[in-house]
């Protein structure tokens, strides 16, 4: 589960069936959307890019930064997808291809600048070059697949295993969505309440699998964290 929905990065990702064609390309492709940039803007901490909800006039390029998404219902509940430490990641590019309205907030965990590129643009060259098409359709794959491993494990198995398989899952390899340091966003990315997020850590707890330290969760014996997840299978 390393990436998510509508989040793309302008460079190829390095597997794939076209990584070495979009890689040969990938010099022409970024110079022609790059022209498409209007300007740079600064966000603050906790400021919203793009609101769920909204009309899309604009891709977001954050070549460097943190930002976190999340989409909420009409009870007020929302879903966390975590934190993303971006490596030119681009906002919006679902919304250029569907032309609907915002599906998820996107939302500044630092101080970050963006490049505001013209979605109208985007759109002008993708027509005129429609083999760059290509680096959107692999990427949106891509993130579909993981997408789809998330949400299933969401919906599938109980808070308890979803909490030790992300906690297995980040010992075994470095993942682009970060966790939350606070208990309610946490809580929000596992698709629950507060009260039943900390219930779980603690039965993680009391069973030795993991330790905790103020807000930091650290496994203590890896091998009997499998252990625990093999029991579901």
């Amino acid at each position: 589960m390393a990436v998510a929905s509508s989040i793309m990065q302008l460079k190829p990702y390095p597997t794939g069936r076209f990584t070495s064609h979009l890689t040969a390309l990938y010099e022409e492709f970024r110079q022609s959307f790059y022209q498409c940039l209007l300007h740079s803007k600064y966000y603050q901490s906790g400021e919203e890019i793009l609101r769920q909800g909204q009309v899309v006039e604009h891709l977001y390029l954050v070549s460097v930064g943190r930002v976190s998404m999340n989409i909420s219902a009409v009870n007020g509940r929302r879903f966390q997808l975590g934190e993303v430490d971006c490596d030119h990641h681009i906002f919006g590019e679902m919304e250029l291809f569907n032309d609907t309205l915002c599906q998820w907030s996107v939302v500044a965990e630092e101080q970050i600048e963006v490049d505001v590129i013209c979605l109208k643009a985007v759109a002008d060259v993708l027509l005129k070059r429609p083999e760059f098409s290509l680096f959107f359709a692999s990427a949106l794959a891509y993130d579909y697949q993981d997408s789809l491993d998330i949400y299933t494990y969401r919906l599938l198995h109980p808070i308890t295993y979803n909490i030790a398989y992300d906690l297995w899952h980040r010992h075994q390899k470095n993942v682009m969505l970060g966790s939350f340091d606070k208990a309610g966003q946490e809580a929000e990315r596992f698709g629950t309440s507060s009260r039943v997020y900390r219930r779980a850590v603690k039965e993680l707890i009391d069973k030795e699998l993991i330790e905790k330290h103020g807000n930091e969760i650290r496994v203590i014996d890896i091998d009997a964290l499998k252990v625990f997840l093999d029991k579901f299978e």
